[in-house]
């Protein structure tokens, strides 16, 4: 699934040998001389155009049998265009797909099975966030390409005026501490709208819960087990040290931008949100640092939900050798390394951590995404994401609904859109 402000660039159409084709896996293929032409759909934002260009040319000279023509895609209304390619015989040979999605196309059976190819693909390292949400009923579909998550991204010098240090911030108790320390002088502890699911989501976990889980072969809402509800109980306690709003999400306002304007002490966010804060204010360039988000011990840094696509083969594609090649390439450790430093993102295997090391917001990102997950990995959960009762329970508890009561109304909701979605 696509995070917001994953990196801050934008993934341009090149020209020439890379430029965008009109169609599927029908509009290229073998040519007279043995070449196989693959067509490729990437989404828009996820890589720069710099890097784009970079690993096809170094693909194309190590694999001179195989050409790669790429066309971007827009993440709105992506969902609908990769269904229907995957039901015909046009289909691209790879597509990246939000990680949370692959269950949702697998479901339709258009998905080639890639589970023997695992071990090959160093499956075994492979981020949990990422692998997870790539399998579906068993068999794995969808290859981890890349990763996101959230952490705190601080202001130092109003943490330097009240005397907290960033590195002494370990667990939850901590954070609370230092938060009300910052509440202070006119300065927002944190900023932390009421509808900020995805971190409550993290808390959750942290404290041995859910949001859906299946027991047999149906899902059911969770928000109302003693463990979901200890998770916003601390959200509730966090959000109070600060002015977000209650009833809205990190978008409405774009809470990067708030930052920029106020005394904010911390927010949490991708660490693009920081690019976002300086453009808005220059007067914070060099002023802002970045930790993971804290666990409930030291020992373990916070859940987070993982966000970043994997890659994935139509059973449709004529050319399913070439494609794993291609896809064989990318997620490999090499292209993995130059792909981490060019985006600031994450890695696909917690064995290379270290290729992100010297990147302050991607090395946080990177400790958390170790322990990092996703939504329920089911193709009903699209549905609940579309109506989001969560954002709705979180508003009601935040503004003092009865929160055992709100919680199982939630419960009853996701429920029911994963039964309708399915």
């Amino acid at each position: 699934m696509k995070l917001r402000m994953l990196a801050g660039v934008s993934a341009l159409v090149i020209a020439g040998g890379l430029s965008a084709c009109s169609g599927g896996s029908g509009s290229s293929g073998d040519l007279a001389d043995g070449t196989t032409t693959i067509d490729v759909w990437l989404m828009r934002d996820s890589i720069s155009a710099q890097f784009q260009k970079e690993f096809v040319k170094g693909f194309e000279a190590a694999h001179p049998h195989i050409k790669v023509k790429v066309q971007i895609q827009e993440w709105d209304g992506i969902g609908n265009k990769v269904t229907a390619a995957l039901a015909s015989n046009d289909a691209p040979d790879v597509i990246e797909t939000g990680n949370t999605q692959v269950a949702q196309f697998a479901q339709s059976g258009g998905l080639l099975d890639l589970s023997d190819k695992v071990d090959e693909l160093g499956g075994s390292n492979w981020l949990k966030g990422l692998a997870e949400p790539g399998a579906y009923d068993g068999k794995q579909y969808g290859i981890p390409y890349y990763a996101a998550n959230r952490v705190v991204i601080y202001r130092t010098d109003l943490f330097k005026k009240a005397g907290v240090d960033p590195a002494a911030i370990k667990t939850r108790d901590q954070w609370i501490a230092a938060t009300k320390k910052l509440n202070s002088s006119g300065s927002q502890g944190i900023y932390l709208p009421g509808q900020m699911w995805y971190a409550l989501a993290g808390f959750i976990w942290d404290e041995g819960g859910d949001l859906a889980t299946r027991t047999g072969g149906t899902w059911k809402g969770t928000l109302d087990t003693p463990q979901a509800r200890r998770g916003m109980d601390f959200y509730k306690k966090l959000q109070a040290l600060g002015k977000g709003p209650k009833d809205s999400d990190e978008a409405e306002p774009p809470q990067a931008e708030v930052m920029a304007k106020g005394q904010v002490a911390q927010i949490i966010s991708t660490p693009g949100g920081a690019n976002v804060v300086t453009q808005n204010n220059p007067d914070l360039k060099g002023k802002l640092g970045f930790f993971p988000i804290p666990g409930k011990t030291a020992a373990r840094p916070g859940s987070v939900f993982i966000g970043g696509s994997d890659l994935v083969i139509p059973a449709a594609s004529g050319k399913q050798d070439a494609a794993f090649t291609f896809v064989k390439d990318l997620t490999g450790d090499a292209w993995q390394r130059k792909l981490a430093a060019a985006m600031s993102y994450v890695p696909n295997k917690t064995t290379l951590a270290d290729a992100v090391a010297s990147d302050p917001g991607a090395s946080a990102m990177a400790v958390g995404a170790a322990v990092g997950r996703a939504t329920p990995n089911t193709p009903g959960w699209a549905a609940v994401e579309a109506k989001n009762p969560i954002k709705d329970y979180m508003t009601a508890v935040l503004t003092g609904g009865n929160a055992k009561a709100e919680a199982a109304k939630s419960s009853d909701a996701i429920t029911a859109a994963m039964k309708g979605g399915s």
